[in-house]
């Protein structure tokens, strides 16, 4: 398909973020199609605002969504051709006339403790805070799996972007720590020394860090993946996604999506999942926090399966769940 002198759209919102992937997308698209010509238009969303103005009230949870309004309004419109988008931040369920039109390679799914200092020789660096410190987290996920390794901690609400976290970590001692995802800063230029420092000038100085291992820390659904909104029956955004789909990351993202589809979870919702493919098999793990009452499960299937991989996985906990609630309380 020729399009010489026509624009292809680029949606993203305008945090350091979400700009440093769009521009990454732009990159592979003008390597994918360089005879096409590619535009990146920031479009400024609800939740940008909330979250804006939740750092003077930040027990304020924000709604699924808010991220993502103006942006498919924008691709409905026609004032885009194509969103991208965390797609951690993407719902399950797609307005009318958009679709996920592909998912890219995904980055390390792991997210990163970071404090002032860590014990390196221990291996792990929840030895590096004591006995009741405070974590920086907004994130019920994380909150619930840090106090199910460290229930003697506090964990508090902590907001705004990356950078603000980090400075707030490093001037505020009463904040001992903070948990943020590993390729959300890897995708700033940010990059961790095998010493636990930062290499990148953007980091303040004194800060560790050591990426946490999935067997103490699973992901949030789609964690580390970029995700490719577009409109329904447009051939040529259509064209682009087989271009720029990664098909494992696909079918990894589809079923954790699918999971939390089935298990009927937002975003605010203590829910982990991470789904992956090796030797032939997509292996998926979960966690759900129900009330304080914790359930984990997993399983495998093929690639194609994938996406029913994770809907069983939702009736299962959904199972555990009914389940736990009619034993007898006096058993």
């Amino acid at each position: 398909m020729s399009l010489a002198g026509q624009t292809i759209r680029i949606a993203t919102r305008g945090s350091a973020l979400a700009l440093a992937q769009a521009y990454k997308v732009q990159e592979i698209c003008r390597s994918k199609k360089p005879s096409w010509t590619f535009e990146i238009v920031v479009i400024r969303t609800t939740g940008d605002k909330l979250q804006s103005a939740s750092l003077a009230n930040p027990d304020k949870s924000l709604p699924k969504g808010l991220f993502t309004k103006e942006i498919e309004e924008a691709l409905l419109g026609n004032r885009a051709d194509i969103a991208v988008h965390s797609l951690k931040d993407l719902p399950t369920i797609l307005p009318d006339g958009l679709k996920l039109g592909a998912v890219p390679e995904r980055k390390d799914v792991r997210d990163v403790f970071i404090c002032r200092s860590i014990d390196s020789d221990s291996g792990n660096p929840w030895s590096s805070i004591p006995d009741g410190a405070t974590i920086a987290s907004s994130s019920l996920r994380r909150k619930s799996q840090i106090l199910q390794m460290r229930p003697d901690l506090k964990v508090v609400e902590i907001r705004g972007n990356v950078g603000t976290r980090l400075q707030k970590i490093k001037e505020n001692h009463d904040l001992h720590a903070t948990v943020l995802a590993l390729a959300g800063m890897e995708r700033l230029g940010m990059s961790i020394c095998p010493t636990g420092s930062w290499w990148a000038r953007s980091v303040p100085d004194g800060l560790s860090a050591a990426p946490i291992p999935l067997d103490q820390m699973l992901p949030c659904v789609g964690q580390a993946a970029l995700g490719l909104e577009i409109r329904m029956n447009d051939p040529v955004a259509d064209e682009l996604c087989i271009a720029l789909n990664c098909s494992v990351a696909w079918f990894e993202t589809h079923a954790e999506r699918a999971f939390l589809r089935e298990l009927g979870g937002g975003c605010q919702s203590p829910i982990a999942a991470h789904a992956s493919y090796s030797d032939g098999s997509m292996n998926m793990k979960v966690m759900v926090d129900m009330d304080g009452d914790i359930f984990r499960d997993q399983s495998s299937a093929s690639l194609e399966d994938a996406e029913n991989l994770g809907a069983r996985l939702a009736h299962s906990i959904r199972h555990k769940h009914m389940h736990a609630r009619q034993k007898p309380n006096d058993a």
